[in-house]
């Protein structure tokens, strides 16, 4: 029996997703969280095979998550399952080495057949997304860049971004100005905008 975590943050799509995949032989859901923060916790509680992640949660995001469980539960296999099929994600979830990455819209029996072959020690990634992945390339941003732009993205203004980030002003404005021109944007806003649809935020 393949045991299986189920992380996301609408009841209603994850009871969906468990009445479905519990129709399976041989597949056993024996956990269920909806925050990003209660992942490892109930992973390292029941020990699952798979880990199905949404992205979007509250608290730590899927992709953070990947990245505690390939730490702490180094056998546990995790499938990134989103809404939001932006190519920035797949790299990082990749990057937090997911063994899967597929959007929520596909039918749930190729999510069983994926659940199966990443236990398989297989990669299985939505073609459409792969292809939109290699053809954006990566995230032009450092690390700080994408934390000075993500405190920005709320509209916070350059002292409470330097407050939040334990920064100098003028450190803030020169990781904000580095993250307009590698986004080719006219100002912050749009540079969030812009890194948020490539998944880079």
């Amino acid at each position: 029996m393949i045991k299986v975590l189920l992380a996301e943050d609408q009841g209603m799509m994850r009871g969906a997703l468990a009445l479905l995949l519990g129709l399976e032989d041989d597949i056993e859901i024996v956990a269920q969280v909806a925050s990003g923060d209660d992942v490892v916790a109930a992973a390292v509680e029941t020990r699952p095979d798979v880990a199905l992640l949404d992205i979007e949660m509250p608290g730590r995001s899927g992709l953070d998550a990947a990245a505690d469980l390939r730490d702490r539960v180094p056998a546990c296999r995790v499938v990134i399952l989103t809404t939001f099929g932006r190519p920035g994600y797949l790299r990082r979830a990749m990057e937090a080495g997911a063994y899967g990455f597929l959007v929520k819209d596909g039918p749930v029996e190729e999510l069983a057949t994926a659940i199966r072959r990443v236990l398989n020690g297989e990669r299985v990634i939505d073609p459409a997304l792969a292809a939109a992945a290699l053809s954006t390339g990566p995230s032009p941003l450092t690390d700080r860049e994408r934390d000075v732009l993500a405190a920005a993205a709320d509209g916070s203004t350059i002292a409470d971004i330097a407050v939040r980030l334990h920064l100098s002003e003028s450190t803030v404005r020169n990781y904000l100005s580095s993250a307009i021109g590698k986004t080719g944007t006219r100002n912050r806003i749009e540079a969030a905008r812009a890194a948020r649809h490539n998944g880079w935020l």
